[in-house]
């Protein structure tokens, strides 16, 4: 997620109060054209009602648009002093009910135009925050009415809401780790307000990030009584689900650092690990974004599999980092290979739902045309559109899968077999040991993996 949100001011249209009509009349809604079609508003892979492996693309994928980079975002990065590029004729830069109100419009536009069948949004990016809490709370309500018209006028839905615990300023020093009780008042009622919101509207999520829920110095920083206070937020908002009825998943979203220099909720393994330790481990899952992953070290599609295979993946913020840049980028995703690894895991849990593939993404500073917004995601969807192909291709053909499966069965038989199923001793061990001699050498063959798999991703 977007560690800092700017509202387009200064540079926006101030023609927008008598804005009327199409904000994209450029385009109609994008049409599946196959993989021979030069039209960069068309889809080239991506069609919708294609049947994969028993489902079509568009269940397989569950693409939602975020509110925050795409109608919010203006281009700015942390050396663009408040200069942002992105100007929206529609924006007037203003914090009004009205000027929201466009915002939404423009937003339901694009949403049908795209195709894509679902939104997120945080409390701030789609009601104008106000001057007070009260003020805040009221407006997300006049503003999720609004939104709840467009839903039923168009079919588009939340596919998950959240609240900004991290960009005014009484959250400077967190959120639901905040050392002043009151701040952490404050954003507990931010979190209900948002539930409550999330939930008239039919959200399938709701998610947890915590842009300042870490430290900077330890010198200053009682980290037990933190971690205790988060677990308490969020033990509060899993009773508070339950007390309004709300049907949607919770949602932890792991990131290492930026802006803090430590996260507590730092990669999967940790969520997960923080999960059980304060008995909410059966109530939250994992929202995973790989940018946040590669900032943690680890492989773009490490938490996506290791959250997978411990069954707590609830839903992925689909975009990519830039390796050389060392902040949060969320760039779309335009890697095929990635894409594939992230296909073949959703389809081996057989799909994200509730969950789905968010576009966390934010066209460059230097893409200003309005029609760059279609390309960046009619792209990256194409890019998940072919690795869905190319996963379910290696599933089908089975060589990956059965040499992985070959090189762990010596753990299938005998003693190994009940080390497995936690039904054996040291002494048992310690005596096989000594009865076997030394290990024979085995290849891990990671080339001729790397070749299957590259073998898999060509459909010729």
């Amino acid at each position: 997620m977007l560690t800092r949100r700017v509202p387009v001011h200064g540079l926006a249209f101030r023609g927008a109060r008598a804005f009327s009509g199409e904000a994209f009349p450029f385009t109609q809604k994008i049409q599946y054209e196959g993989p021979k079609s030069t039209n960069p508003l068309a889809f080239k892979d991506f069609n919708a009602n294609e049947i994969i492996m028993g489902k079509s693309m568009k269940d397989w994928c569950r693409f939602a648009v975020c509110y925050w980079h795409t109608f919010r975002g203006g281009g700015m990065d942390p050396f663009s002093y408040g200069c942002p590029t992105l100007t929206r004729p529609w924006d007037d830069g203003s914090q009004s009910i009205e000027n929201a109100k466009r915002r939404v419009d423009v937003a339901f536009e694009f949403f049908t135009k795209l195709g894509v069948e679902y939104y997120c949004w945080h409390d701030i990016d789609i009601a104008p925050e106000g001057n007070s809490l009260k003020e805040a709370f009221e407006n997300l309500h006049i503003m999720t009415d609004y939104a709840l018209e467009k839903q039923k006028e168009t079919g588009v839905k939340l596919l998950w809401g959240t609240s900004n615990l991290f960009s005014n300023k009484r959250y400077m020093n967190g959120g639901g780790t905040n050392p002043d009780f009151h701040a952490f008042a404050c954003a507990a009622a931010t979190v209900k307000n948002s539930m409550d919101c999330a939930h008239k509207l039919g959200g399938a999520n709701y998610v947890f990030w915590g842009g300042r829920e870490g430290y900077n110095s330890m010198l200053n920083t009682d980290i037990k009584s933190e971690i205790d206070h988060l677990a308490a937020l969020l033990t509060m908002a899993r009773d508070y689900k339950k007390q309004i009825g709300a049907d949607f998943q919770l949602l932890v979203e792991p990131k290492p650092r930026e802006p803090t220099k430590h996260q507590y909720d730092y990669d999967a393994q940790t969520v997960m690990g923080f999960l059980r330790a304060y008995g909410l481990y059966n109530d939250f899952k994992c929202n995973i974004e790989p940018n946040h992953t590669t900032l943690a070290g680890h492989d773009y599609e490490h938490d996506i599999i290791v959250a997978s295979k411990f069954g707590m993946l609830g839903s992925i913020d689909c975009n990519t980092g830039d390796t050389l840049v060392g902040w949060d980028t969320d760039q779309f995703l335009m890697d095929e290979k990635k894409a594939t690894i992230v296909m073949k895991t959703i389809i081996e849990q057989n799909g994200l739902q509730p969950g789905g593939l968010m576009f966390d993404c934010k066209v460059r500073r230097e893409s200003t045309d309005l029609e760059d917004m279609f390309i960046a995601h009619i792209g990256s969807m194409d890019c998940f559109a072919k690795g869905l192909r190319n996963a379910a291709r290696i599933i089908e053909q089975g060589t990956l899968d059965k040499m992985v499966k070959d090189r762990y069965a010596s753990w299938n038989t005998g003693l190994a077999a009940d080390v497995a199923a936690f039904n054996s001793t040291l002494d048992q061990c310690y005596d096989y040991a000594l009865a076997n001699g030394e290990p024979k050498q085995i290849s891990a063959q990671q080339e001729l993996y790397e070749m299957v798999f590259n073998r898999g991703c060509d459909d010729r």
